[in-house]
């Protein structure tokens, strides 16, 4: 997988992909990570990538035409299946959606900032509008790199066990149930008695049981009977 990330803080980016798993991926040659800084498609001296709204009004909007230079250019080398603007009020992320945007060969993220972008760049170049939260960011590199990770970790060989990320909270429409290691008990807390068992269908069976009560509880939204 292959994602190119537009935005014009580059720096806010460093630090994501240069540890642990993400680290790792692009060092195994399983993903590749580009950060582009939209300043250097910037179409005067000032290098300026944003203006008032017209219509009046708080806030500045970025334009159009640094945009569509930088994804030009990328789209000038290789197809990608999405353009995909981070933004508030974008369809909600969820697993479901990193399941089947982790089977893409190319992305390009676009990272808002300021009041977000001309509308025409949405209507023109975006195929897919993702929010991480019904909540409101700096800007989008953050929010890029929460959907980066999400991905980036479901690509076969990243993690050094592939059954894990099939076991996390939402893959079947359940929270993850309790874990426990060692040691057995400390200061009185003890780990429950059917995961010492050693009898691998009670322990699958509690597992279950422990999602479901979990998920009952804590998200009845997302629960399936």
């Amino acid at each position: 997988m292959r994602i190119d990330i537009i935005t014009c803080l580059p720096r806010l980016l460093d630090s994501p992909f240069s540890h642990s798993i993400l680290q790792r991926a692009q060092d195994k040659g399983l993903a590749e990570v580009y950060v582009h800084d939209l300043r250097e498609y910037a179409v005067n001296r000032k290098k300026q990538l944003d203006d008032y709204a017209y219509g009046g009004g708080a806030g500045m909007v970025m334009m159009i035409e640094p945009i569509d230079r930088c994804i030009s250019a990328l789209k000038a080398e290789r197809e990608y299946d999405e353009v995909i603007y981070m933004t508030p009020d974008g369809e909600q992320l969820n697993q479901g959606t990193c399941n089947e945007l982790s089977l893409r060969k190319n992305i390009i993220i676009l990272c808002g900032h300021y009041k977000g972008v001309d509308q025409r760049v949405r209507d023109a170049f975006i195929t897919r509008e993702i929010s991480i939260g019904d909540y409101v960011l700096s800007g989008g590199e953050l929010a890029a790199a929460v959907l980066s990770d999400a991905l980036i970790r479901l690509i076969p060989g990243v993690l050094s066990d592939e059954t894990s990320a099939l076991t996390d909270s939402f893959q079947d429409n359940l929270l993850a149930p309790p874990v426990y290691t060692r040691p057995a008990e400390y200061n009185g807390m003890k780990v429950p008695d059917v995961l010492l068992s050693g009898h691998a269908a009670k322990i699958e069976e509690w597992r279950h049981e422990q999602a479901v009560e979990r998920t009952k509880q804590r998200r009845p939204d997302i629960f399936k009977e």
